[in-house]
């Protein structure tokens, strides 16, 4: 075991024996509780210094833990941030999962509808990612959009989309490049024109598919 790994003995996780000569002892935060610590330090310290300053001692300080624990769950902070980035598309899967559970089979307005406004608001919204890890470094933003894109693209094929081909057929090829394509370019004129409407998303949508509410 090298240094990076080794715990110290406030960071170890409690033994299941007590000791009643000393009393009750302070509960201490669960595995996974700390990683999830470090991660919000990670995000709060990108948000106020910009991830080209961030540093391990920084992440450290403000999580209140030694640098001996933060190597335990990561290799060094360009990990930490690769896995605030993940968290950032795990939430953005379990909207649109949601979203899918909830819309109305047949109902293809509706879901288009809900579609747009779901998707305007989680690109403006960032993924509750700090506004410095999408706008600083450019390789950095564009691994995460490719990630993210890749990530929802084959969701919603493997979901949403086999759905509605078999219930409807679907009028297009490469299914998944053209959604893979249709959600990237989404993403970028969002992020870039923050003001344009829910329905012309809609229509972008419709139109690249070659569906809408009269094709049943």
């Amino acid at each position: 075991m090298n240094a990076h790994d080794a715990l110290s003995p406030m960071d170890a996780a409690p033994s299941d024996k007590g000791d009643p000569a000393r009393g009750a002892q302070p509960k201490r935060c669960a595995y996974g509780e700390r990683r999830e610590e470090i991660l919000q330090a990670v995000r709060e310290t990108c948000a106020e210094d910009g991830v080209a300053n961030l540093s391990v001692s920084a992440i450290t300080k403000r999580a209140g833990c030694t640098r001996s624990l933060f190597y335990h769950y990561f290799d060094d902070k360009e990990a930490a941030v690769a896995a605030l980035m993940e968290r950032g598309i795990d939430d953005f899967i379990a909207e649109i999962e949601q979203w899918n559970a909830n819309r109305v089979p047949g109902d293809i307005d509706g879901a288009l509808d809900s579609a747009a406004s779901l998707f305007k608001r989680l690109v403006i919204e960032g993924h509750d990612l700090p506004h410095t890890l999408t706008t600083g470094s450019g390789a950095l933003y564009a691994g995460f959009l490719h990630d993210a894109v890749e990530r929802v693209t084959r969701y919603i094929c493997d979901t949403t989309v086999r759905d509605y081909e078999q219930a409807h057929g679907l009028p297009i090829d490469h299914v998944y490049e053209t959604f893979y394509m249709l959600i990237m370019g989404l993403l970028m004129y969002i992020r870039t024109h923050q003001d344009v409407s829910e329905e012309t998303i809609k229509d972008i949508i419709a139109s690249t598919l070659h569906i809408g509410s009269g094709n049943h």
